[in-house]
């Protein structure tokens, strides 16, 4: 019996792609929103519209990439970026796709990059049980050793495609526009190549704010709107020399530039800068929408679109830095912030780095700080005086109608402060290694009904960890909702017992995953359901994160 995909008005429907049929033509370009597997299979499986699945570049060894900040805002739906291939190296990805389950009207087409054919081969051969294709980086616009540089050597070119083209699976080419497009795609076609993913991004360029790069990459790829025309030209470019399948990436985010790739000769279609600042939910209705504009010639996806997103910098000084202990400082800074509680802004220190931190006071602004590594310690240096650039603020506010519990630990106490302040019926629960990492607990006492404290030495409070005695707490204090924040083993365990006394809906948890563009782009804070915390969250029910 014939399988068949269904479009979201429930009609029959069949896009083939490569023998197989697939529920949608299109997909989310490498390296944006699903880098991570568990963000793939949510994906997958709740955006019929994603008939390609393309991963995050992954080459044979594990990548940090470069420092935050890796994204700027360009101009509106246009960025610039400088991720620096950022990824888990090829046994780590594969073992990550192992658990988890893609439906069969996808294809999954793995983005990979080397420095040379060996490189190339030797991820395609380690990820080969799991991808249906593969796509190959060699136009990433900001890197010394891979992308362009590959590029610009036709002969590596050929030889690269060629040796994965022999492993038996679709290969695309992934084209530069910053490169002879013509020469490229016919090195791709003479070596076999199945399609063409046209564009990457621009670049590199550099992109400023009060004369420091911000970037601290100090160059990068333009992405979004402001390259839509330079896409098409090079789609038209690509399609009068071939017939093989193109996949049109480039500032596509409304049913209008998806009909201009079409006659440009696109036969699938990638969207990427067009989803900033969408949670998951928000993405899976655009999609619906931008299919639903194509059918009817209407505009509905456009209002979806986030064109503010609290990306332009905001120039601070340091009022006080307050060491409280030898890992741990306040900074309070000159002014306050507008924010609701548990979001999060990005401090920016132009050279040195970007980092997320909870706002923990608005009025003025203050950040609880630990040293951790450099950045954190380049700003533990900071002294009166001294300017920090400030974005945001970003992330959810839980909205409670009842007696609420809040869990903090660690540098987590920081996001739970602001709840307090500004509802009434709050218990505070705080815990720390000892007094000297529980700051301001005056405060806490005036916001809280009642305060508990715990410290693992006893000096104050009660002795242990700040989950111990929660089901008595919760017991006693007759908790409707509980708001967790801290480090991951004491967010779980908190809400397993929790979870004993409170329906898992009405428990929030923030937990400290990595979180590097905080606009939902770069996927690099998937919880373990395939959420972005830092636009899905930070703060997510339990029943879902």
């Amino acid at each position: 019996m014939e399988k068949r995909c269904r479009d979201i008005r429930g009609r029959k429907t069949t896009i083939r792609f490569f023998g197989r049929e697939i529920s949608g033509p299109f997909t989310i370009p490498s390296g944006i929103v699903t880098t991570e597997a568990s963000t793939i299979e949510r994906i997958a499986n709740e955006i019929p519209e994603i008939g390609i699945l393309t991963t995050k570049s992954i080459g044979i060894e594990s990548c940090e990439g470069n420092r935050e900040p890796i994204i700027a805002q360009y101009d509106p739906l246009s960025f610039i970026n400088a991720v620096g291939l950022t990824n888990p190296g090829a046994e780590e990805f594969g073992r990550k796709l192992l658990g988890i389950e893609i439906p069969d009207d996808k294809f999954l087409l793995v983005s990979i990059f080397g420095s040379c054919k060996e490189e190339f081969v030797g991820v395609a051969e380690r990820l080969y049980d799991h991808a249906d294709g593969f796509e190959l980086n060699v136009s990433c616009p900001h890197s010394e050793k891979y992308g362009q540089v590959i590029g610009r050597d036709r002969e590596l070119v050929r030889k690269i495609i060629r040796s994965v083209v022999l492993l038996g699976k679709p290969v695309f080419v992934k084209i530069s526009p910053n490169l002879d497009i013509k020469e490229t795609v016919k090195c791709a076609i003479k070596s076999g190549a199945s399609g063409i993913t046209a564009i990457n991004t621009k670049g590199p360029e550099l992109y400023l704010h009060e004369e420091y790069p911000v970037l601290t990459n100090k160059v990068g790829g333009v992405s979004g709107k402001a390259i839509l025309e330079l896409g098409l030209k090079c789609v038209k470019e690509v399609r009068s020399i071939t017939q093989l399948p193109i996949i049109a990436c480039g500032g596509i985010s409304i049913a209008e530039d998806v009909k201009r790739y079409r006659a440009a000769g696109a036969d699938f279609f990638g969207i990427g800068s067009a989803l900033a600042g969408m949670n998951t939910e928000e993405i899976k209705e655009y999609f619906h929408a931008l299919v639903l504009d194509l059918e009817k010639g209407i505009n509905e996806a456009e209002r979806l679109l986030k064109t503010k997103l609290n990306m332009e910098y905001r120039k601070y000084r340091i009022d006080e830095n307050e060491q409280l202990a030898e890992d741990l400082f306040l900074l309070r800074l000159n002014d306050d912030i507008e924010t609701e509680p548990g979001q999060f802004i990005s401090a920016w220190l132009p050279g040195k780095g970007e980092k997320p931190f909870s706002v923990f006071i608005d009025q003025p602004l203050t950040l609880l700080i630990r040293k951790r590594r450099y950045f954190t310690n380049e700003l533990s240096k900071l002294r009166k005086g001294d300017t920090l650039y400030i974005r945001g603020p970003y992330g959810n506010s839980p909205k409670v109608n009842g007696k609420t519990l809040l869990v903090g630990g660690g540098t987590g106490i920081a996001a739970i402060y602001l709840f307090a302040k500004r509802n009434k019926n709050t218990i505070g629960v705080m815990g720390a290694e000892d007094k000297n990492h529980l700051p301001l607990i005056g405060r806490f006492k005036s916001a809280c009904e009642e305060l508990y404290l715990a410290t693992e030495n006893g000096e104050i409070g009660y002795k242990g960890l700040v989950t111990d005695r929660l089901g008595e707490i919760i017991e006693d204090t007759k908790a409707e909702y509980c708001i967790n924040c801290g480090p991951e083993a004491m967010v779980k365990a908190a809400v397993r017992k929790e979870s004993k006394f409170i329906n898992p809906k009405k428990i929030y948890s923030s937990i400290e995953y990595l979180t590097r563009c905080g606009i939902g782009l770069c996927g690099s804070c998937a919880t373990s359901k395939g959420h972005r915390s830092c636009i899905d969250g930070t703060f997510l029910k339990s029943s879902i994160s």
